[in-house]
């Protein structure tokens, strides 16, 4: 039993590693390099939206990962439902769930509103400036949005693991 829980904890451990730090260097150390360069707006949203889409590719699985090795790992500790209402762990663990929602929610409205169509139109030149600074604006809350939100909810199973 103790190998198990070794290998689901590293799971989810590596998960968050690649969830918070890739969404960190995106939104820390990308972005504002692409800010001073002399692109176009198209030009860096479509390398943004590039970057970002390859990075789903492990990203996406990363917190499927980091949301099943969640509920496994809280699994074990609610023995029963009293305690998720009548003890600090509890209250830890439903803001956690809380945050991870909003994250889902999140990071679902950031992939609707950068859809295939829309790279599409912005490879192709096919959308006004004032768009473009909208979906410029749009991309830069909905990603600091995430990482803010990713990082609290590491803060929160930082607090669940200390078992305060």
């Amino acid at each position: 039993m103790a190998i198990e829980q070794v290998i689901v904890t590293w799971a989810h451990l590596v998960s968050a590693s690649i969830w918070v730090g890739g969404g960190i260097f995106l939104g820390v150390v990308l972005a504002p390099l692409l800010k001073r360069m002399p692109f176009s707006t198209e030009e860096r949203l479509e390398l943004m939206i590039k970057t970002g889409r390859r990075f789903n590719k492990i990203a996406l699985p990363s917190l499927v990962i980091l949301i099943a090795t969640g509920i496994y790992n809280s699994h074990l500790v609610l023995q029963s439902p009293e305690i998720l209402f009548s003890s600090s762990y509890g209250a830890f663990l439903i803001t956690k769930i809380i945050l991870v929602i909003a994250l889902i929610v999140t990071f679902a409205v950031h992939i609707r509103v950068f859809s295939k169509d829309v790279e599409k139109k912005i490879t192709e030149r096919q959308i006004a400036d004032n768009e473009l600074q909208k979906l410029n604006r749009k991309g830069m809350i909905l990603g600091e949005t995430t990482v803010v939100l990713s990082v609290a909810i590491l803060f929160f199973a930082a607090l669940l693991d200390a078992g305060i």
